[in-house]
C-alpha cells in the first residue's frame, strides 16, 4: 500500500549523511540568459550542512523575479534573496513550490515576507495537515538547529493550482506542469521554453542515486517519458548539478526506477526472500553513484513490499 506522502530526504539519525569539510554556501550560477540556480550538497541534510541539500532556482524577467523552490531552512531562503537582491533590484513576485517536502520549503516563511505569491500543486494538501509534516517538522527542529527552530513553520501556498497552468510574469511564460503521483502526490515541473530550462524539481535527481521512498514509481517513470518530450537545453534537477545532457539525466533516472522495478518484480513473484534477491540483484550499473549505499538499500526494499502487493 502507497503511503499518502513520501516524505522527502531521510532524517540525519536514520542515514549518515556524507562528509563536508565546509558547508555550502548559496551562490548562484546562471543556466541561461535569465535563469539561475543555487546548487545544494550531495548529502543528507544535518546541522554541519545547514539543511543545504536540494537546489533552488529563479528567472529575472522584466516585471520581476520568479523563484522555484525554497530551500532547507529560513536562513538559507535569507541568503537566496540576498543573492538575488545582488543580481537584480526586480522584486520577488513569486515561488512556485515543485514539492512540499522539508528540503525544500521550510525557506518558504522568508519569501512571504518579501511579499512572494506561493503557488502549489493541491494535491499536497492532505500532506500540510498531515502527522507526517508535524513530525517532521519537530524533529527538524532538533537535528537541524539552529538552522531549523521553534520560529520555523511550514506555510501553505497562496495559490493551488489543479492541473497544468502558464504563468506569464514580464512577457515571459512559465509552463508549470504536474507530474505526479511520482516522487510525491504534488510533484509539478516548471519550463521555461523561451530560456529551454526545465526545473524538475525530486522528479530528477542528478549525479546521486535518488530517494524513492514509498513513491508511486510506475507514475514516475511515465513522467519522466513525458519530459523527454520538453527537450530542454538545460535540465535543473531538485538535486545534484545542472545538466545540458538533459536526454540522459532523465534516462538515467527513469532507467533506475524502472531497473527497481523488474528486479523487486521478479524476486516478488519468485517468493524469494527481500535480502536474498538484494544481495543476488546486480547493481553494478548504479553502485558508482553518490548515496547509493545510503538510499539503495531502503530504495530496493520499498519496491519489493510494493511488488508484493501487486502481485498478490
Amino acid at each position: 500500500m502507497l503511503a499518502s506522502h513520501a516524505e522527502g530526504e531521510p532524517m540525519q539519525d536514520d542515514m549518515p549523511a556524507a562528509p563536508s569539510a565546509a558547508p555550502r554556501q548559496v551562490v548562484p550560477q546562471q543556466v541561461s540568459a535569465s535563469a539561475w540556480f543555487v546548487q545544494g550538497d550531495t548529502a543528507l541534510g544535518s546541522k554541519a550542512n545547514r539543511n543545504f541539500i536540494s537546489n533552488a532556482g529563479f528567472v529575472v524577467t522584466p516585471a520581476g523575479v520568479v523563484v522555484i523552490d525554497a530551500l532547507g531552512s529560513p536562513q538559507l531562503a535569507r541568503e537566496l534573496i540576498a543573492a538575488i537582491h545582488g543580481i537584480t533590484p526586480q522584486p520577488i513576485t513569486h515561488v512556485i513550490v515543485t514539492h512540499y517536502h522539508a528540503d525544500h520549503i521550510y525557506g518558504l516563511q522568508e519569501f512571504r515576507k518579501v511579499g512572494a505569491q506561493i503557488i502549489a500543486n493541491r494535491h499536497a494538501a492532505d500532506y500540510l495537515h498531515s502527522e507526517t509534516a508535524t513530525n517532521r517538522l519537530a524533529a527538524s527542529r532538533v537535528d537541524l538547529a539552529p538552522w531549523v527552530d521553534v520560529d520555523t513553520h511550514i506555510v501553505p501556498p497562496d495559490r493551488w493550482l489543479d492541473g497544468s497552468e502558464d504563468l506569464e510574469v514580464g512577457g515571459v511564460r512559465f509552463m508549470i506542469r504536474p507530474v505526479g503521483p511520482a516522487h510525491t502526490p504534488e510533484d509539478q515541473v516548471i519550463f521555461v521554453p523561451s530560456e529551454g530550462v526545465l526545473f524538475a524539481g525530486d522528479v530528477v535527481f542528478r549525479g546521486r542515486v535518488p530517494y524513492v521512498g514509498q513513491a508511486d514509481s510506475q507514475h514516475w517513470i511515465a513522467a519522466l517519458d513525458e519530459l523527454l518530450k520538453l527537450h530542454p537545453r538545460v535540465l535543473v534537477p531538485g538535486h545534484g548539478p545542472k545538466s545540458t545532457t538533459a536526454r540522459e539525466d532523465l534516462e538515467l533516472t527513469r532507467d533506475y526506477l524502472t531497473y527497481l522495478r523488474q528486479a523487486m518484480r521478479q524476486a516478488a513473484l519468485d517468493m524469494t526472500p527481500f535480502e536474498e534477491a538484494y544481495a543476488a540483484t546486480d547493481w553494478s550499473r548504479f553502485e558508482h553513484l553518490p548515496l547509493f549505499k545510503a538510499a539503495n538499500r531502503m530504495n530496493a526494499y520499498n519496491t519489493y513490499i510494493l511488488m508484493e502487493s501487486q502481485v498478490k
